[in-house]
């Protein structure tokens, strides 16, 4: 961030500008590429880091930043994350003009369409946001992980005078072709935006690295409402903001590349400016197994910048049994409130509330999600255990890929997810 933006005077303006500012977090996503695990669940509801829910990132930030109007925007699947924002995020005052607004689809506008793109999903609630009357609407997707201040990125969007802001981020290009692609000049101006491109252009400089998109956008409120009205009467629009909406304005208005690495909040001694799309079996394990490290990435710790969740009334995690054959233990792991470990080991493992693995039992590498029950001498590496699974006595996973494979859904990096719905056919011999 430049000096002039580190200006008290800025500080206090931007803080003003914060109370006038609406964000608006994209929760209506189903995230197929979790396969099972969203069968019943938003993408956004999908637990993670042993007691939060994907969504508390993005809602966090809004709330430490200094956002305190919100509006979450839900469709596919929505039951469990409503839930879970009336129940766990309902400490926001209305008299002071502080809230979280549930926007389920609900075919407002002439049609009955149910969401059709982010951009339609927005344009249906046009007149709810109209009558918050923001200055600057913040659009947000739900389901990624990170610690941002949104204060920073308005700073810059008020400093640079910009019509729209893009928060963009460094990524490998073998991965870019599954994002927004841009390319900036000297003044972080956006001169292209190609959303998820076959060949995605490289930085200068820079040839194994794409400029990304995060799907982080600040819009000047009535161009965004002006935008929103033109794009809904267009038959050729996807209604999408990195389709359609974004690639619009590059060469009529002032569309400026705000960097990760200037809002990402990052505790001391930390190298990488952390940011997740869990949206892969692959990753989702990756990023909850990576916490278990001495010092992960993603700092939990941080009181500075907590993350807020519904808080489950759990007893602590209980380790019983202490003889050679029959010990209690875990070792570089993160266990939930609720969880009995009775006799088992536990290595660099998730264990998320009111999960008990009993006598006898392995778990390695894995990752165990709220309510589920290990029977005696299972061993399990490398697993996503779903919610509320009940694994039988002696079930052995990720010792053999083959027979994973033929059970359960086994990826390629050979993470395989238990599901009640498999374990059923195991037993009813369908496997």
């Amino acid at each position: 961030m430049t000096n002039d933006l580190a200006d008290r005077g800025v500080d206090l303006e931007v803080n003003q500008r914060l109370r006038k500012t609406l964000a608006l977090i994209l929760a209506g996503g189903r995230g197929s590429r979790l396969m099972d695990l969203t069968d019943w669940h938003a993408k956004p509801a999908i637990p993670f880091a042993g007691k939060f829910r994907i969504i508390d990132f993005a809602l966090s930030n809004c709330i430490n930043s200094g956002i305190r109007r919100i509006g979450v925007l839900t469709q596919y699947k929505a039951h469990s994350l409503l839930q879970h924002i009336q129940r766990g995020w309902g400490f926001l005052r209305g008299e002071f003009n502080e809230f979280i607004e549930l926007l389920p689809a609900q075919q407002r506008t002439e049609g009955g369409n149910w969401y059709r793109g982010t951009a339609d999903a927005v344009y249906q609630n046009l007149d709810i946001i109209r009558a918050h009357r923001p200055e600057h609407v913040l659009i947000l997707a739900g389901d990624h992980v990170y610690k941002m201040n949104y204060g920073r990125m308005l700073a810059q969007h008020l400093a640079s005078k910009a019509d729209v802001s893009v928060a963009c981020i460094a990524v490998p290009r073998e991965i870019a072709s599954g994002f927004g692609v841009m390319a900036i000049n000297a003044d972080n101006h956006i001169v292209r935006f190609d959303e998820k491109p076959a060949d995605p252009a490289p930085m200068p400089g820079h040839p194994d690295l794409a400029l990304a998109s995060m799907g982080i956008y600040i819009f000047n409120a009535s161009l965004l409402f002006d935008l929103l009205e033109k794009d809904s009467s267009f038959a050729g629009s996807s209604h999408d903001f990195g389709k359609d909406l974004i690639p619009s304005l590059i060469a009529t208005h002032r569309v400026v590349a705000h960097h990760f690495s200037d809002s990402c909040v990052m505790h001391d001694g930390a190298q990488e400016h952390y940011w997740r799309d869990v949206g892969t079996i692959d990753a989702y394990w990756e990023a909850n197994v990576d916490l278990t490290k001495v010092t992960p990435s993603l700092n939990l710790y941080d009181d500075s910048w907590p993350i807020w969740t519904d808080q489950p009334q759990v007893p602590p995690a209980k380790f019983v049994f202490d003889s050679d054959d029959r010990r209690g233990m875990a070792v570089d792991s993160l266990l939930a409130g609720g969880c009995i470990i009775s006799g088992a080991v536990v290595r660099r493992s998730m264990l998320f509330s009111n999960v008990r693995v009993n006598s006898y039992c392995l778990v390695e590498d894995s990752v165990v999600l709220p309510g589920c029950d290990i029977g005696r001498h299972a061993r399990l590496t490398k697993c996503i255990v779903d919610q509320g699974v009940v694994v039988p006595p002696g079930l052995v996973v990720g010792e053999d890929p083959e027979i994973d494979a033929r059970r359960f859904y086994r990826t390629e990096k050979g993470i395989t997810l238990i599901t009640a719905a498999k374990l059923k056919a195991l037993e009813n011999g369908e496997a």
